[in-house]
């Protein structure tokens, strides 16, 4: 009935119909705050509450930099979302993109360190979700922006960044980007050939594609074209967006036109950051010793099966294959190098540093199914961690 309150009790374990455990192991939430100082008296709760805490207030509102010494915000990252492009589910809404964003933050504690908050935004004006991530920024020592959908999340990243001085980042473009291009890196070096002379194309330009594009352009890939529903982004085209007119002018060197096959003829890399499915017949075009990247999630734009038949590498978004493009292995270390020198923005540099971090975790064990790390290899998080705060240094953004 409606308005009727239904007690917890009679909600089944798996009201969708889907596996009991994932039911179980949800219910009540991942995570909880906890205290780190004792609370045993009168004393401890007089030091931890008032009256003593009005002395810390006092000393933060005279010298607001205190706050990075005496508060949670040095070390904790709100994870931001409107729920508009939730994992492969698309546009669910904030309510339904909660377990996503509790997951992201179990990730940030468990691989990074870092507290994180997740906040699920009931708006998706571009301009409201600026203002209110603004306004609760006091509180955090970060932004990590997800789930957002494009190409309204490059406005509000860019926007949050202008206005804020805490690092803010778009972990769908930029910890994609990250990762796959350490992986890339490592699977040139199996093919033994420089990235200077690959010709790259990407499938998909939305967040995930316009970052991997920028990255890998400023890692010095030799050609790169991007490739969205309607075809080859190109200055030709018309009615592009300003985000596609921007990457037509940097990409597609070798002026190709048309769609998908004629950009993956004679390719030496191929990069799935999309959902549609790529036919065997393209994948047969490709350079010999092709690198294949097809990160659809759960199906591959190219199934494993048939990369194999024509590439040297093969990587997927899924973990049930070798070589797994995954976000965890660059956010929670990105974001502790960042705070950790209390940086004031995440640059380019310090994401380049992130990737080159990554890939030399497993430099000495290359081989074609093995090019990235697992996530749960103890050596990533501290690499990374400290690539990203030498970068901040060199970067001039560090303030530690």
């Amino acid at each position: 009935m409606s308005g009727q309150l239904i007690p917890t009790q009679s909600i089944q374990s798996d009201p969708a119909g889907g596996e009991k455990p994932v039911f179980d192991l949800h219910r009540g939430g991942k995570m909880e705050v906890r205290s780190t100082v004792p609370l045993r008296d009168r004393a401890d709760l007089s030091l931890a509450y008032t009256p003593g805490v009005a002395e810390v207030c006092t000393a933060i509102a005279e010298r607001p930099e205190l706050a990075m010494d005496y508060t949670w915000k040095a070390n904790t990252v709100a994870v931001v979302t409107d729920g508009t492009a939730v994992l492969g589910l698309g546009d669910i809404g904030p309510l339904a993109a909660l377990p996503v964003m509790e997951g992201k933050a179990v990730l940030f504690k468990q691989f990074g360190g870092v507290d994180a908050v997740p906040i699920c935004l009931d708006c998706t004006d571009v301009d409201e979700l600026v203002e209110t991530v603004a306004r609760l920024a006091p509180a955090f020592g970060g932004i990590n922006l997800e789930d957002i959908s494009a190409p309204r999340c490059f406005e509000v990243e860019r926007r949050l960044q202008e206005r804020l001085d805490i690092p803010v980042f778009h972990d769908d473009q930029h910890g994609t980007a990250i990762v796959l291009l350490a992986a890339l890196r490592n699977a040139a070096e199996v093919v033994d050939r420089p990235l200077a002379d690959l010709r790259a194309v990407i499938s998909g330009a939305g967040a995930a594609g316009v970052a991997i594009a920028k990255i890998l352009l400023d890692a010095g890939i030799g050609d790169l074209t991007v490739v969205d529903s309607r075809g080859i982004v190109s200055a030709a085209r018309t009615g592009l967006t300003p985000v596609k007119t921007e990457l037509a002018a940097i990409t597609n060197r070798s002026g190709l036109t048309g769609g998908l096959a004629e950009a993956m003829r004679g390719a030496d890399v191929f990069i799935g950051v999309s959902s549609g499915r790529v036919p065997e017949e393209y994948v047969a075009t490709m350079a010999p010793n092709a690198i294949i990247a097809a990160m659809a999630n759960p199906d591959p734009e190219i199934h494993p099966d048939v990369a194999h038949k024509y590439a040297a590498v093969v990587a997927t978004g899924r973990s049930d294959f070798p070589n797994q493009i995954n976000n965890v292995l660059a956010f929670p270390g990105v974001f502790a190098g960042a705070l950790s020198v209390r940086a004031s923005r995440i640059t380019e540099g310090m994401k380049l540093a992130a990737a080159e971090a990554l890939a030399a975790v497993v430099a000495g064990e290359l081989a074609p199914d093995k090019v990235i790390p697992s996530p749960f290899d103890e050596r990533v998080a501290p690499a990374v961690t400290a690539a990203v705060a030498d970068a901040a240094r060199r970067d001039g953004v560090a303030r530690l």
